[in-house]
């Protein structure tokens, strides 16, 4: 039963408990200090008037006709009758001080204590009710104690002799407690207007604050909030792609490592995305497009890297809380999709190369079988001096490397089809053996491809490119000539592609341009926006580098791209005797 109820109450959220913590801590905060005040003012009150019948007692227990008096009375043996006490001198003095300082009494005492004079003339001749060893020893005393009047603020005196030889009797001034307290209502009205003054203000300041904590946590309890954050930490920390959080302000309100590694910057919570240094591009598109609308697959071009960004508007209770882009690093697939299509290149050279094979076998068996053996060695003769296969590329016969023939053959099909000729420089010669041929056709496939590229959009026909290739020990030159407009023509109006990309600080001075300045041409990832930089990282991942020639005479036609790729062949006797003529 106990557990059903506990269900079925429903529990305060937050909000409403911090509110009514607020309310709590200010209500005892202002009847604390209320009660501190009205203590301290009691206080005060009964000390000042301590203090006023004290004087008023100091004042009578000096009057030289009090203590004459009251000397003659103490020095009479017996106790004085209160008929001859009532209206006598000591009374009188006693009335006209009480009358004149509005005290609740005034008591005058003989050395024994006998009341001499005393508001009820029924009390004279009586012991005083509250001890007077105190003043009769000489000593001056102020109390808050109850005697026959009521409650009172008092003070003691001694009367001493005229000589002021000895005590012989004291003074008692009292104070009733109404008369002492009497302002006490007075005084507190301003503390009472005070404190519901601070009781309002800690209301509105508790509802303010309530209706604030409630905005910026969304109205998430604490338990939700520790959920979100276990999640986002999870999500962030378990993905490769990289996400930055931004605010409706822009500031970045979460950045994981992975886009802080991507974007290769230092990111803290509440700095400005303007300060981060993103790409040109992205600042333009998030400046541009309205925070409630979303942007699909921006492509950045990032030194080495390639990588696409989604722009999300993200949404609660219909309210746009900002956005969130989400990064993917797509390099590692653009380079595995180069060499695909390298090893494809030479795939299709092999396999054409095969069935050219065939058909020769087919020729030369059908000679045979006809006993055309005349015409059977003439037709071997033409295909011993003129190479295995057809391809449109000159002196084929210097590259003895069968995966460099066969990609060089294909590139140089391509070339063909596009209205270019590729050539072997005059320096060509490779002896030795391909050890990695996908690194090697990666690196010579972009540069050869970007050639063709140039040269067909160059003003010279007819159009051509030359591929010089020489081994040297384990190590392989290339260079790339081709008869398009030059680095200026070629590069920084159409070659380098992408509006965004940042190609490395080092090629873009080897280059003699800007590669970072922005083009308005549509596709950020293919041609030598991202081809170079990854065809240079890979090289120097091998030790090598990948680097453009200038001409020594200023603008030259075409352009000359060169590249060294250590420890890729496997050297032959003549590679390793050219190696050490070089």
């Amino acid at each position: 039963m106990e557990d059903a109820l506990s269900i079925n109450v429903p529990r305060l959220r937050f909000a409403t408990q911090l509110l009514l913590l607020q309310l709590a801590v200010v209500l005892a905060i202002v009847a604390m200090s209320t009660t501190i005040f009205a203590i301290s003012g009691i206080q005060r009150l009964q000390d000042e008037a301590k203090s006023t019948a004290l004087a008023v007692a100091q004042s009578i227990a000096e009057d030289i006709d009090v203590r004459e008096r009251v000397d003659s009375v103490s020095r009479d043996p017996g106790t004085p009758r209160p008929e001859e006490l009532t209206g006598g001198p000591l009374s009188l003095v006693a009335q006209a001080v009480q009358r004149r300082t509005g005290a609740l009494f005034v008591v005058i005492t003989d050395d024994h204590g006998i009341r001499l004079a005393h508001p009820n003339p029924d009390e004279l001749g009586k012991v005083v009710s509250t001890s007077p060893d105190d003043a009769l020893a000489g000593r001056e005393t102020v109390s808050w104690e109850t005697g026959t009047l009521g409650e009172s603020a008092r003070a003691k005196v001694p009367v001493f002799s005229p000589d002021g030889g000895r005590v012989v009797g004291e003074v008692s001034v009292g104070f009733a407690r109404e008369r002492v307290f009497d302002s006490v209502l007075r005084d507190s009205i301003p503390v009472i207007l005070a404190a519901l003054l601070a009781l309002i203000l800690g209301v509105a300041a508790s509802l303010l604050i309530k209706k604030r904590l409630q905005r910026l946590t969304l109205d998430l309890q604490p338990e939700e909030i520790v959920t979100l954050v276990h999640n986002q930490e999870a999500v962030l920390s378990g993905v490769d792609e990289g996400v930055i959080g931004l605010t409706r302000e822009g500031k970045i309100s979460v950045c994981n490592d992975s886009a802080a590694h991507i974007f290769d910057v230092s990111v803290e919570a509440g700095r400005h995305v303007s300060e981060l240094g993103l790409p040109p591009r992205l600042m333009r598109i998030l400046a541009e497009t309205p925070i409630d609308q979303r942007v699909d697959a921006v492509t950045l071009v990032l030194d080495r890297r390639v990588v696409f960004a989604d722009i999300r508007p993200v949404f609660r209770d219909g309210v746009c809380l900002g956005r969130v882009i989400a990064v993917r690093d797509r390099t590692d697939v653009e380079a595995l999709t180069r060499r695909l299509d390298a090893v494809a290149s030479m795939t299709t050279a092999l396999r054409a190369q095969r069935h050219e094979f065939a058909n020769r076998l087919h020729t030369i068996s059908g000679l045979l079988a006809i006993d055309k053996l005349d015409e059977a060695q003439s037709y071997l003769s033409n295909i011993l001096s003129h190479g295995p296969l057809k391809y449109p590329v000159v002196d084929m016969e210097l590259l003895a490397e069968p995966y460099l023939q066969a990609f060089i053959g294909a590139k140089g099909i391509e070339a063909r089809e596009k209205g270019v000729s590729l050539v072997l420089g005059p320096e060509t010669f490779v002896a030795g053996k391909l050890e990695d041929a996908e690194d090697a056709t990666a690196v010579l496939g972009n540069l050869i491809d970007n050639a063709i590229a140039a040269a067909v959009r160059g003003s010279e026909r007819p159009a051509w490119v030359e591929v010089e290739l020489l081994d040297a020990g384990g190590d392989l030159h290339v260079s790339v000539l081709d008869s398009g407009d030059g680095v200026v023509a070629g590069v920084a109006a159409g070659v380098e592609r992408g509006r965004d990309s940042r190609l490395g600080a080092d090629l873009g001075a080897d280059l003699g341009v800007d590669l970072g300045a922005e083009m308005d041409v549509t596709d950020a990832v293919r041609g030598l926006g991202f081809g170079l930089p990854l065809c240079r990282d890979i090289a120097r991942r091998r030790g090598g580098d990948v680097w453009f020639v200038p001409s020594e005479g200023g603008v030259q036609r075409g352009a000359l791209f060169c590249a060294r790729l250590p420890n890729i062949m496997i050297p032959s006797l003549a590679s390793t005797e050219a190696s050490g003529v070089s």
